[in-house]
């Protein structure tokens, strides 16, 4: 780099500051009298990140590089692709506002090219390492090798190395032989509330060596190594090195005096350490105590220029977090905002005219021609966008269910899944399953023995080398197709967060499919809750779950994680009961998973499935006896849609069971209970409640905008059944899964499931306690549609 592109890279780090705390200040000033809104730890977290921003963006970033960026530092990201020309001065005026620029990059809500969405919690951090492994992943299938490698890079912030997920991600990369990811830390040495403990930078860096990682260290600028080489500068530099990191934020806030003083009381008069700091100005010496080298353009573009390998690395860089702000090294300074009269002393000394605040190169000394040439020459964007995309991978017409007489819906997943894996069809190939070391047991096995584990090299499985049988091949090579995770389910989610945006990415599409024990899908919800907020495409497979688990007990047992399905956007949740529904639930989201048009309702059910998404399917390791039926078309669709009349009502229907999942064999027995004694009984399979929630909540949203004509497919279904007639809903978890079908066309319902823990038991036991056996549903109807008394009840035990 020249001394003129230094210079003007300086000048340009200069302007994402202004325009950063322009962006925030202008926020805050709109809006904080009519709602409060205050936006503080923008400006202190920008203002520590913009000249290492700066450097990336602008100089060491390629086309091919992701960066996730640390949440609080977004108006430093919008800010340079407004430079760059890749974000509106309308969004940045609105900063945080409706339609404006995200106050965390998102993927999904931001114009300007986000690589992947941050917020709380590190999840961005650890993305990136999952990001690259998924790199590695296509390029060893042959696919991608048109573009060259990229590195996956994340700015981190030193309080974000307390979150758990991020130490988790470290192992499993290690395992994986994790390479091209960087971490560059944004050592500032403060969270939000306080400055860190003494002592984290060593651990940091035991902890990224004991990894693999390499770590470099950027501590001082250019200013303090040139000091260090002046007579006495070997004194002030095992000064800075031992000073307590709370002593010097606060005489960072403090200011050149403080230094002075503090310097001279210290280290007394010992000549030529003194003459270095008598012969500087307060100003001057406040420069060079606050050059840390995360702040120090030269020092940064030196550690990031000297990586000639594909070694994972660790930058720590020191920081002052509000650099260059009045509230810079302050304690409080996350919830500090600069006050009108502060912005326009900085404005004024970077000659930013008043009302031109917003102008791309005011106040900078070089011409407009030479900053838009320079800017058009960035190589991080010299390919214009940097969303990729995909061809779709093509579908068989339908898939086969397996024929057996009883079947779980576990199996039968598993069943599917290996019939699919034993063609060399581009679907076959373009599956990637994963799971948290519980392959086995999620019914993986007979897909892995066919697809193999993948691994960067031939990994041979020794019991089988040494011919001891064994009922699962554990051979793992470049061309295997499931990757194998510890018991994380953090890393199982943002790993198919990261495999379900290779389309986006890297250009490859992949299927992803997940499976894990459905009651830990809530150990990785905030994970879960991520990948579907970058809109990622993956299956999550849940299995075993409800208390039809009944010998594990209450801690194995979900019973919540329906209303998860309900819940969670961007991800359309199933739990059917039988394999044949099974199989179209599983065809179909294969389509879902590569759909990307426009939100549009589908006037039918009112449900925008062009738009796609992730796919949620809630699996029993019960089996059940199967109907052995033909699905045709109607059929299939009303399993696709959330429900379909297994017993259609008649005209004198008195009562309606509706079912969801393993809890089937119940219904069905009861309505064979209550026949003889309630006329026309119906009963409603429901397949998905999530999506029949979601349909009737948009048709009513549609009917409030004028269009009377709309109707959901819950409203067509229920419609059939007469007013007087009582719902009796039932699940093997939560009631408030079903319980709000009564809504619907306002029908009694009495819903039935599980509110408490379970325990360990036989299913019948368990059943009986809970009331959900068929004897409860009887009782339910008798409550919920009073009239002669239905003989087969039997006496309920007490709960």
């Amino acid at each position: 780099m020249t001394t003129d592109d230094l210079t003007l890279l300086q000048a340009l780090e200069q302007k994402v500051r202004w325009l950063s705390t322009w962006t925030v200040h202008n926020a805050n000033h709109l809006r904080e009298n009519t709602d409060g809104l205050k936006v503080g730890g923008h400006q202190a977290s920008s203002a520590s990140l913009s000249t290492i921003m700066t450097a990336l963006y602008f100089s060491v970033l390629r086309p091919e590089d992701r960066l996730a960026v640390k949440p609080h530092a977004s108006p430093n990201f919008h800010a340079i692709q407004y430079l760059l020309g890749h974000q509106t001065q309308e969004k940045l005026e609105n900063f945080r506002g409706y339609g404006g620029a995200q106050s965390y990059p998102s993927r999904t809500k931001d114009i300007d090219d986000v690589d992947f969405s941050t917020g709380s919690v590190g999840l961005g951090v650890a993305q990136t390492l999952f990001a690259s492994l998924v790199q590695d992943y296509v390029r060893a299938h042959g696919w991608g090798k048109d573009r060259p490698e990229g590195r996956m890079v994340a700015l981190v912030g030193d309080a974000e190395l307390d979150e758990g997920n991020v130490f988790e991600a470290l192992l499993e990369g290690w395992k994986h032989g994790l390479r091209n990811t960087w971490w560059v830390v944004d050592y500032n040495r403060q969270g939000l509330d306080a400055v860190l403990r003494e002592g984290l930078y060593e651990r940091f860096a035991d902890i990224f060596r004991t990894m693999g990682w390499d770590v470099v260290v950027v501590k001082y600028g250019s200013l303090q190594q040139a000091a260090f080489a002046e007579p006495g500068g070997d004194k002030l530099r095992t000064w800075i090195d031992t000073c307590p990191n709370q002593e010097y934020s606060a005489l960072v806030f403090q200011g050149g005096a403080a230094w002075r003083k503090r310097l001279l009381d210290d280290l007394g008069d010992q000549g030529d350490v003194t003459r270095l700091i008598e012969g500087r100005s307060d100003d001057d010496l406040a420069a060079l105590m606050n050059n840390l080298g995360g702040h120090d353009l030269p020092a940064l573009l030196e550690a990031f220029n000297a990586i000639d390998h594909d070694r994972p690395v660790c930058f720590l860089c020191y920081t002052v977090k509000g650099f260059g702000l009045p509230m810079a090294g302050h304690k409080d300074n996350h919830a500090g905002l600069m006050t009108t009269a502060q912005v326009d002393t900085m404005r004024e000394s970077l000659g930013i005219r008043p009302g031109h605040e917003w102008e791309k190169f005011e106040g900078l000394t070089q011409s407009a021609g030479e900053i838009e040439a320079f800017l058009a020459a960035v190589p991080f964007a010299a390919r214009g966008t940097r969303r990729l995309e995909a061809e779709r991978v093509s579908l068989p017409e339908t898939l086969a269910t397996p024929g057996k007489e009883s079947l779980s819906t576990q199996a039968g997943f598993g069943l599917i899944l290996n019939e699919i894996g034993r063609t060399d069809s581009d679907l076959a190939r373009r599956i990637v399953t994963t799971s948290p070391d519980v392959t086995v047991s999620t019914n993986l096995g007979p897909w892995l023995n066919r697809r193999g584990l993948f691994a960067k090299s031939v990994m041979a499985d020794v019991f089988k080398r040494e011919r001891i049988p064994s009922t699962f091949a554990w051979e793992a090579s470049p061309e295997g197709q499931h990757i194998e995770l510890g018991i994380a389910e953090m890393n199982l989610f943002l790993l198919l967060s990261a495999l379900g945006l290779s389309h986006s990415l890297f250009g490859e599409r992949l299927l992803p499919i997940g499976t894990l024990y459905d009651p830990f899908i809530s150990r990785g919800l905030d994970a879960l809750n991520y990948a579907c907020y970058q809109d990622a495409r993956f299956m999550v497979v849940a299995t075993p779950s409800g208390v039809t688990l009944a010998p594990e007990g209450g801690a194995h047992q979900s019973i919540g994680t329906p209303l998860i399905g309900l819940a969670q956007d961007g991800l359309a949740a199933f739990e059917p009961a039988f394999v044949d529904e099974l199989a179209v639930i599983v065809d179909w989201a294969f389509d879902y998973l590569q759909r990307d048009g426009d939100a549009v309702h589908d006037e039918r059910t009112w449900l925008r499935d062009e738009t796609g998404g992730s796919v949620y399917l809630r699996l029993s390791t019960r089996p059940v006896d199967q109907p052995g039926r033909v699905v045709d078309d109607e059929l299939r669709q009303g399993i696709v849609d959330g429900a379909y009349w297994m017993r259609k009502p008649g005209p004198n229907c008195e009562v309606v069971v509706a079912y969801q999942g393993a809890i089937a064999p119940e219904a069905i027995e009861a309505i064979g209970l209550m026949a003889e004694d309630r006329r026309d009984v119906g009963l409603l399979a429901v397949t998905s409640a999530d999506r029949l929630n979601a349909g009737w909540t948009a048709a009513n949203r549609a009917r409030e905008r004028g269009l009377v004509h709309a109707r959901c497919h819950a409203e067509r279904l229920l419609a059939e059944v007469p007013q007087h007639c009582g719902i009796v809903t039932v699940i093997d978890a939560h009631p408030a899964t079903l319980g709000w079908l009564g809504s619907v066309l306002g029908h009694r319902v009495r819903p039935l499931g599980i509110e408490h823990f379970g325990q360990a038991g036989t299913l019948q036991d368990l059943y009986r306690h809970y009331g959900i056996d068929a004897n409860a549903i009887v009782a339910a109807a008798e409550s919920v549609a009073p009239g002669r008394p239905i003989r087969h009840i039997a006496a309920l035990p007490a709960m």
